[in-house]
């Protein structure tokens, strides 16, 4: 499994993933994260105002668009993806979180045999502050390949 965005970064490692999928005879799942802030605002709202459903079916919506347009990122890749392995069975999903955590949560629910990241901020000073390769490694309950993207 995979996680991706929209950046070069995640697409490279999609694509060490689908080539590491069609070479075991694999499923890809390829999920992507979108900001739960959202959800965090739209459960403000109803406590602030709970008799408003105007504002409750407003923010829904903007969740709503979020989700969709995250299923449409990862939904792009897989048939990107398709075009070179034409034979492999790809799966999306999207939820809402971090990306290390939706990793981490879609890997464990799915049973992941493996989690494939890219190596984007895993050098220099991002490397001490974090990344989601050393966040997913971390946690990550099944073994992790990290792609080289920087090429």
């Amino acid at each position: 499994m995979t996680g991706v965005d929209a950046s070069d970064t995640a697409f490279k490692a999609a694509q060490k993933a689908a080539q590491l999928a069609a070479d075991s005879g694999a499923v890809l799942h390829i999920c992507t994260a979108y900001s739960s802030a959202s959800s965090d605002a739209l459960s403000e709202a109803q406590s602030a105002q709970n008799s408003d459903r105007v504002i409750s079916a407003e923010f829904q919506k903007l969740i709503d668009g979020v989700a969709d347009a995250s299923l449409r990122v990862a939904e792009s890749v897989a048939e990107i993806l398709r075009q070179s392995h034409p034979s492999l069975t790809i799966e999306v999903s999207s939820m809402a979180g971090t990306p290390s955590d939706v990793l981490l949560h879609k890997a464990e629910a799915l049973n992941a045999d493996v989690i494939v990241v890219g190596n984007k901020n895993i050098k220099g000073v991002s490397r001490i502050l974090g990344s989601v390769a050393r966040k997913v490694a971390s946690g990550a309950t099944c073994d992790l390949y990290i792609a080289n993207t920087s090429y």
